[in-house]
């Protein structure tokens, strides 16, 4: 008896075929083949992420069965990407290092993209010859968003701002179909995207949760750049438990000289029960339970003090001050209940032309407070003890910007 026959015997020959797929790879196939065969939403077979950056890619590019170009890089190409990341690039690079020796025994590469999907970083395995996607991609300088290789990690990322990981044949274009990629963001100080970290691998599983590695990294190079980027804000580390002060779990928050919360990172904002952009603008006392006044006395300790926060929370505090120079500074103005200290604790110079300077060649100094310098100091710490240490209402009273009050403060 023939198969056809046999169909027919025991009723199967106008049996549908199957309609789900009982593996990871035929879920995507079966994913492709609605999307771009039968126009289809495919929900539930790959993830939404995917789904909408295939859409995107769709409307930009035509044949996803195209060789993908990846033009060479010119040196001031180079020259140019490298300058404008430089500061991401000085924050990351520690991190970088980590993670590249963390990953030595894999054939995974670590590669870090600005906002505009142009790679700035990229590991160079001596397996590069085994790669022949990653050989081309993994360059500085190229760009690997969307718009030229449609869907990635990275790409992905670096359009929504969410992190992500992609799989083999989620990619858009089939010469990707042997990738897997995992990407998360790092924001600055605005709430924007600087850059994106991923963690990617050809022909090979990654075989170790990606997603949480690249997440965790990505995390540490974020809460760098957010310290560095702060000029004059007071900036808080504080969690439940300060044990994890100084480590990925650390809320950080910025606080701005008018007394607003400048930023806040990912565990800062949960901890406040707020997101990130809700907390941008609004009053510290509001979201904190604390005025900048009591806040900034936290700055002279060196070591964790208990708080308890607006919400009832308790956590534990370090709080430290950066100038517009970006040097971390001792604030010490005068606080309610306290004695007036000096308002800056800086290094005394001692060069011996600054001293002939200050003594008209072998003449003593007057005593500070007969001199213009010394009036300038006095009023400037004694508005400084009326406002309670705010130093923008304090350079608003003295019509002086905060840059010229805290020059005359080092002086």
């Amino acid at each position: 008896m023939n198969t056809m026959a046999l169909d027919r015997r025991i009723g199967t020959a106008n049996a549908p075929h199957q309609l789900f797929a009982s593996t990871p790879v035929q879920r995507v196939a079966l994913a492709r083949q609605q999307f771009f065969e039968e126009g289809v939403r495919p929900s539930g077979l790959v993830g939404e992420a995917v789904i909408q950056s295939w859409m995107r890619c769709s409307r930009t590019h035509t044949d996803r069965q195209r060789i993908l170009p990846f033009d060479a890089v010119t040196p001031s190409r180079l020259h140019a990407t490298l300058a404008r990341n430089r500061e991401l690039l000085d924050v990351a690079r520690q991190e970088l290092v980590q993670m590249e020796h963390a990953l030595a025994g894999t054939d995974c590469r670590v590669i870090l993209i600005d906002r505009e999907g142009v790679v700035v970083y990229a590991t160079q395995q001596s397996t590069a010859a085994h790669q022949p996607v990653l050989r081309k991609t993994a360059r500085v300088g190229v760009n690997i968003s969307e718009r030229v290789i449609g869907t990635t990690a990275p790409g992905i990322v670096a359009s929504t701002g969410q992190a992500c990981t992609v799989n083999g044949a989620e990619h858009f274009f089939d010469v990707l179909c042997h990738m897997q990629c995992a990407a998360a963001p790092i924001r600055d100080v605005t709430g924007q995207l600087a850059g994106v970290l991923d963690l990617s691998a050809e022909a090979q599983h990654f075989g170790f949760d990606a997603a949480s590695i690249v997440s965790l990294y990505a995390t540490i190079i974020e809460n760098r750049l957010l310290q560095a980027q702060s000029r004059e804000h007071l900036i808080l580390r504080f969690q439940a438990s300060p044990t994890l002060l100084g480590t990925p779990l650390e809320a950080l928050a910025g606080i701005a000289p008018d007394g607003t919360i400048a930023w806040l990172n990912n565990v800062g904002a949960r901890l406040l029960g707020r997101l990130p952009e809700v907390a941008d603008g609004r009053d510290v006392e509001c979201l904190l339970g604390h005025d900048l006044a009591s806040l900034q006395r936290l700055e002279r300790r060196e070591a964790a003090q208990p708080l308890r926060l607006a919400s009832g929370l308790g956590v534990w505090v370090q709080a430290h001050i950066k100038g517009a120079d970006g040097a971390n500074w001792r604030h010490a103005v005068a606080m309610p209940g306290e004695a007036a200290p000096r308002a800056i604790e800086r290094e005394a110079k001692t060069d011996t032309a600054e001293a002939c300077e200050r003594t008209d060649c072998g003449v003593p100094a007057p005593a500070a407070e007969t001199t213009l310098r010394g009036h300038s100091r006095k009023l400037i710490e004694e508005t400084l003890a009326a406002h309670s240490g705010n130093v923008a209402q304090t350079a608003r009273q003295l019509r002086v910007s905060r840059g010229t009050l805290y020059r005359r403060l080092r002086g």
